[in-house]
């Protein structure tokens, strides 16, 4: 049996304010390429299709049009809601779309149906787990609040459901936060009350446990934690928990990330080799740090190949240069965020604070916020400028 697992599309993201669809249109046709070529018996999607639970239209037409082409290829999809998705408009339909080989699961009155597949060594049950929030589901689950709690619920019923149909292999979907896992800047928050993760083991004994949540593909198991991103991995055998990762970089925090899809193969006896395939870069992420000058000054050098990636610049000159992103742009056409932290500078917000709270002239307070936004404090005819604006200010209010 041979799968392809995915997660975290996250369409409708940008990328401070970069819109990322075209991208992620590229990545959907790749992988359904992939999917024909590696011969898939099926892909699995663990959440998170969605970045946000009311999509924007056009992420809501790419998704219909690259189901459809996976339908019509006849390549069965297995989609679970993650914590970005509407389990109720990502699973709107879901009947009509199961007759066509597209199986969404995202309710808990899903967890006990799974989608079954055969091959030489007999059938195979994929289930997929939804992201479950454990206020929401915990009373129907018998559980407590915690997602370790509602997770080993789900788990219980999937595999009393897999030995009522006498399944020797069974695979798990799941949109949750793994202990030990290594996180990323993108990724939300899911905790709860500090409770938010649960242990591999968490899911039992199944031969694969296809997760989502992380952007970051790596495997973890029971007290163990690899986040493998120098390379691809084969040959890794046993019950095996895998994130595949986004299939973007959604974040500077991912930069060094090789993003991927989870290649997994079963064997009759149940037994798991997974490869890495490597996704697409349309475009790397770089960060460059210094004075705007000097960095200007070494673009057509060693920093030449920022101009045809995503860029992060931390300025650090002692005073903020006039339209500094204008300028990087000039160079470095895809510049897309920028950053202050000026060499002997103030630079923790905990100092601007205090200095803050140790007066109360308003003039004072201005030049303050002239000194953090502009890298120094104002000069004699700035003070002048203020002093004359909050004067201004004051006269109009006392006549009012």
């Amino acid at each position: 049996m041979r799968l392809i697992h995915t997660s975290d599309w996250h369409l409708g993201r940008t990328l401070h304010g970069e819109s990322l669809l075209e991208h992620l249109a590229g990545f959907l046709e790749w992988l359904l390429a992939q999917a024909v070529s590696q011969h898939a018996d099926a892909v699995v999607v663990a959440g998170d299709v969605y970045d946000r639970a009311v999509p924007p239209t056009d992420a809501v037409t790419l998704l219909d049009a690259t189901l459809t082409k996976f339908a019509r290829q006849h390549i069965p999809m297995i989609i679970t809601s993650g914590n970005h998705d509407s389990a109720v408009r990502l699973g709107f339909g879901s009947g009509l779309s199961e007759a066509a080989g597209i199986h969404l699961r995202t309710t808990t009155a899903d967890l006990a149906r799974p989608v079954v597949l055969s091959d030489s060594g007999g059938e195979v049950g994929i289930y997929g787990i939804p992201y479950l929030l454990p206020d929401a589901v915990m009373a129907e689950l018998g559980a407590e609040r915690s997602h370790e709690s509602v997770l080993a619920a789900a788990a219980e019923l999937i595999h009393a459901d897999a030995a009522s149909r006498g399944f020797g292999r069974v695979v798990i979907a799941a949109h949750a936060f793994v202990r030990d896992g290594t996180t990323s800047e993108s990724e939300r928050d899911i905790r709860v009350g500090g409770i938010g993760d649960a242990p591999a083991s968490v899911f039992g004994d199944a031969c694969y446990v296809a997760l989502g949540h992380l952007h970051g593909q790596q495997l973890v198991q029971a007290g163990v934690s690899a986040a493998d991103g120098t390379g691809a991995v084969s040959g890794v055998s046993g019950p095996t928990a895998r994130y595949s990762g986004s299939p973007l970089a959604f974040s500077f925090s991912e930069a060094r990330h090789r993003k991927s899809v989870t290649l997994v193969d079963i064997d009759p006896a149940g037994q798991v080799a997974t490869t890495l395939l490597p996704a697409p870069v349309p475009r790397p992420l770089r960060e460059a740090r210094g004075r705007i000058d000097d960095l200007l000054a070494r673009a057509d050098g060693d920093l030449a190949d920022l101009a045809g990636a995503w860029v992060k610049v931390t300025l650090t000159d002692s005073v903020r240069p006039a339209a500094p992103m204008e300028r990087l742009r000039e160079k470095w056409p895809h510049t897309l965020a920028l950053d202050f932290a000026p060499e002997g500078g103030r630079t923790a917000a905990e100092a601007d604070l205090r200095a803050l709270s140790q007066t109360s002239d308003p003039i004072e307070i201005c030049g303050l916020f002239v000194e953090y936004a502009g890298g120094g404090p104002p000069d004699a005819a700035e003070r002048q400028v203020l002093r004359e604006a909050v004067e201004a200010a004051q006269h109009a209010e006392a006549a009012a």
